[in-house]
């Protein structure tokens, strides 16, 4: 079996043996990391805490606009942002007021028609509806409430609607914001 001749010269391998020293074989061909990398840390989640912590403790906070989910809301595209927060806080004047407990829901919903229908006649800003929080309906929750959510975005006169204040009924009313003629 003939070898092939080397490229590198033996004087030139030398030399390289020289320059580089005495060299061990490596076991392995991983190279530890330099150090270890720091613990991720949810910073997002840690500066939202913060910021409710800190809405919290400012003069600002309204306990009663936290979010439970019962709350009813609802805004026309284009509607100012504090003509909303003015309505969710209770700022307007109610004009007027129509309650709908003891009703079903057909009976109800022409009471509603009927009433945003009068109260237009009658150049209202601000309305109130009391739909209750379904505690007489038994098993099946607040049965008017889901159904005023409904009718009222249905409606071309409401600009926006958000659940009432405690004092003025909490999530068994809604004030109802609506156009001016």
């Amino acid at each position: 079996m003939s070898r092939k001749k080397s490229p590198i010269s033996p004087e030139d391998r030398d030399l390289f043996r020289t320059s580089v020293g005495p060299v061990t074989p490596v076991a392995h061909d991983r190279v530890p990391p330099a150090h270890k990398r720091p613990a991720p840390r949810p910073r997002f989640a840690l500066a939202d805490e913060r910021a409710v912590l800190q809405d919290a403790l400012s003069d600002l906070f309204e306990p009663w606009e936290m979010d439970t989910g019962e709350e009813l809301g609802f805004a026309r595209p284009g509607l100012q942002h504090q003509l909303l927060r003015k309505l969710r806080r209770g700022q307007f004047s109610v004009g007027a007021e129509l309650d709908l407990h003891g009703m079903n829901v057909p009976i109800a919903r022409q009471a509603v028609s009927e009433f945003l229908y009068q109260c237009r006649l009658r150049h209202l800003r601000c309305v109130r509806i009391i739909h209750g929080k379904g505690r007489g309906s038994r098993n099946q929750g607040p049965v008017l409430k889901g159904k005023v959510d409904g009718w009222l975005r249905q409606r071309d006169e409401v600009l926006a609607f958000s659940t009432a204040r405690p004092v003025d009924g909490g999530t068994g009313a809604v004030y109802v914001l609506l156009k001016r003629l």
